[in-house]
């Protein structure tokens, strides 16, 4: 009998947890180590930062769940990990030995990079629920004596969707209050033009969001460094293509929401072949890290190289379908692991997103999420705003009955011919088939 464990139970990790219990069934225990048992679903916050949801709305006990699938949790967090002895030092002293661990940690956000950078800070956050209940107090203040807004993502960030959503949501919620007359917007982004986000764009992304920006009298910095924020302005260099400022700035705010870059967790960054400097998780085409072959890693944690050279750094999202389907080959993987068999399954790191603007949104499908691509497209229109409640809705539900998926989901994404995975091909005696 294996003993599976999941480190993190965020998206990736928490659906990590149910698709194993199903693969491995009860020949293999699995277990989960994370802080506390609360799952939040990040998606949702720039909604909770606006007041269109209460914290409660977006959260999951995860305590019940797991115990009913038969998986042990382990709420006191990690502290360190020790690869070479196959085991996790726990936050109260104990330890938890593995025979394969997946780290889905997500990231460590590095506020600390810039100074006066971050809700214990100048500006607000909603990368976490605390973050989005606190921007929430800001957001009413801002309505309440309304001022010049900053929305954005600094330098090293490579999560960019969330920014421009709450962009547009603020910008929505603004003209509901009556106010968004007195709010100047500008949108601050170290992506090298609109759309890019960390992925060269994706169909018409560049031309879909400058119109969105546009009619909305949001004014836009693209190459942005963020070189600090007082509590009444932030300075920003523009960076040209040979790396020099082409222009500084100091911009007036009263409410400022900035994607900070990410790093690996305390936990286990710094390991020597298990991560790269920014403590993120090297892994083959199969999620196994090449000097702990034990160990997989899916989601946010991940190391992956940027498309391309940009003036300001710029780092490559890891969007929800993409992290699914990394532990979709995770969960085969180790499953053929436990059976004496080599891995064989790729995730096809496709990706499917829906960027909400309150009252309308952009999709885009990209196969596979790094160009080049199979399929590059993009579109907009109000079904995109119930399509991303719809989804809301529906991925609570999986958390809440934990089930990673469907055979409604399964069908759903057949039918528009989107995979998990890339297909297998599996050496035999007799040759390859």
């Amino acid at each position: 009998m294996a003993q599976v464990v999941v480190l993190g139970a965020g998206l990736g990790g928490t659906i990590m947890a149910y698709e194993l219990r199903e693969k491995l069934g009860k020949a293999h225990e699995v277990a989960v180590v994370t802080r506390g048992s609360r799952y939040s679903f990040v998606p949702s916050n720039p909604w909770v930062a606006v007041g269109w949801r209460q914290r409660e709305a977006v959260e999951v006990d995860l305590e019940p769940v797991l115990k009913r699938r038969g998986i042990a949790l382990h709420p006191q967090g990690a502290k360190r990990l020790h690869p070479a002895e196959r085991r996790i030092e726990l936050e109260d002293g104990s330890s938890l030995a593995y025979d394969y661990l997946v780290i889905a940690t997500g990231p460590e956000l590095a506020f600390d990079e810039i100074e006066g950078f971050g809700p214990g800070a100048h500006t607000t956050s909603v990368c976490q629920v605390d973050h989005a209940v606190a921007a929430k107090s800001a957001f009413d203040a801002l309505v309440a004596r309304p001022g010049p807004v900053i929305v954005g993502a600094v330098q090293g960030a490579s999560c960019f969707g969330p920014a421009y959503e709450f962009a547009f949501i603020l910008d929505k919620a603004l003209r509901d209050a009556k106010v968004r007359d007195q709010v100047p917007m500008t949108f601050v982004t170290s992506e090298p033009y609109i759309g890019h986000l960390g992925l060269d764009g994706v169909g018409d992304t560049k031309g879909l969001l400058e119109s969105a920006l546009r009619q909305r009298h949001i004014k836009w910095i693209t190459n942005a460094r963020v070189d600090r924020v007082e509590a009444d302005k932030l300075h920003v260099s523009e960076i040209a293509e040979d790396g020099s400022v082409a222009r500084a700035q100091e911009l007036p705010h009263v409410f400022t929401m900035m994607l900070p870059a990410f790093r690996g967790v305390a936990a286990v960054r710094d390991i020597e072949g298990l991560t790269n400097p920014r403590g993120f998780i090297l892994a083959d085409k199969h999620q196994r890290n090449p000097a702990f072959p034990e160990i997989f890693s899916v989601g946010v944690c991940v190391a992956i190289p940027p498309t391309g050279k940009t003036p300001v750094p710029v780092g490559v999202p890891k969007t929800g379908f993409m992290i699914e389907s990394m532990v979709t080959a995770t969960a085969h993987n180790i499953h053929r692991l436990t059976e004496g068999k080599a891995p064989d399954a790729e995730g096809s790191w496709n990706a499917v997103c829906l960027a909400d603007f309150g009252d309308g949104g952009i999709a885009f499908v990209a196969q596979p999420q790094i160009p080049p691509r199979n399929v590059n497209w993009s579109s907009q229109g109000k079904w995109v705003h119930t399509a991303k409640v719809g989804f809301e809705k529906y991925f609570l539900h999986k958390i809440r009955s934990g089930v990673s998926e469907p055979f409604y989901e399964r069908l759903a994404l057949q039918v528009l011919g989107i995979d998990k995975l890339k297909e297998v091909r599996i050496a035999q005696d007799a040759g390859t088939v």
